[in-house]
C-alpha cells in the first residue's frame, strides 16, 4: 500500500513537471512575442518623440522669426519710451490705433472708401519705435497699410500714413 502511494505521488509529481515544462515553453513563447512587439512599440514611440521633438524645435524657430520684428523684442526700440513708464508700450499704441476705428464711416488711416461697408482696422503689428503694419477689411475687401506713428511725451499718438495696397479680388 506504501509502495502503491509512492507510486502515485511519483505519477502525480511527474504529470505536474510535464504539465510544467509544457506550460513554460508556450508562456516563453508568448513572451517573447510579446517582448518583440513591445520593443517595437517602444522603438515607435521613440521615433515619434524624435520627430515631436523636431517639430518643437522648428516651430520655436519659426516663432523666434516671427518676433524679430516687433516691438516687445527690440531693446533699442524700447529704449525710446523708457522715459514714459509705459509696462507695454506696443499694446498702448494699438489701442490708440484700434481707438480710430470708433468714429463713424471709415477709418481716417484708410485711404479708400469701403464698398460693402466702413473700412475698418483689423490686425495689426507694431514693428518698433516708428512703424505699424496693418490689415484692414470691410468684410469683403481687405488691405495692407504702413504707418508711421510717433508716441509723445504727454502719451498722444500721431499717425501718419507711409504706404497701403487694396487687394483686388479675381472672381
Amino acid at each position: 500500500m506504501k509502495s502503491k502511494i509512492y507510486l502515485y505521488l511519483f505519477l502525480f509529481v511527474s504529470l505536474i513537471c510535464l504539465f510544467l515544462m509544457v506550460s513554460s515553453d508556450k508562456m516563453s513563447k508568448d513572451y517573447e512575442k510579446k517582448s518583440k512587439y513591445n520593443i517595437e512599440k517602444i522603438s515607435n514611440l521613440e521615433n515619434q518623440i524624435v520627430a515631436l521633438k523636431d517639430s518643437v524645435q522648428r516651430s520655436s524657430l519659426k516663432v523666434l522669426d516671427m518676433q524679430y520684428f516687433s516691438l516687445e523684442n527690440n531693446d533699442d526700440a524700447l529704449a525710446y519710451f523708457e522715459h514714459l513708464n509705459l509696462k507695454d508700450p506696443a499694446g498702448y499704441v494699438a489701442d490708440k490705433l484700434l481707438e480710430t476705428n470708433a468714429q463713424k464711416g471709415d477709418n481716417p488711416l484708410v485711404p479708400y472708401e469701403g464698398m460693402e461697408s466702413d473700412f475698418k482696422i483689423n490686425k495689426i503689428k507694431v514693428l518698433n519705435h516708428k512703424w505699424i503694419l496693418t490689415d484692414f477689411s470691410d468684410g469683403k475687401y481687405w488691405g495692407d497699410l504702413l504707418i508711421k506713428y510717433e508716441l509723445k511725451d504727454d502719451l498722444g499718438v500721431d499717425f501718419t500714413l507711409v504706404d497701403h495696397l487694396l487687394y483686388t479680388r479675381s472672381n
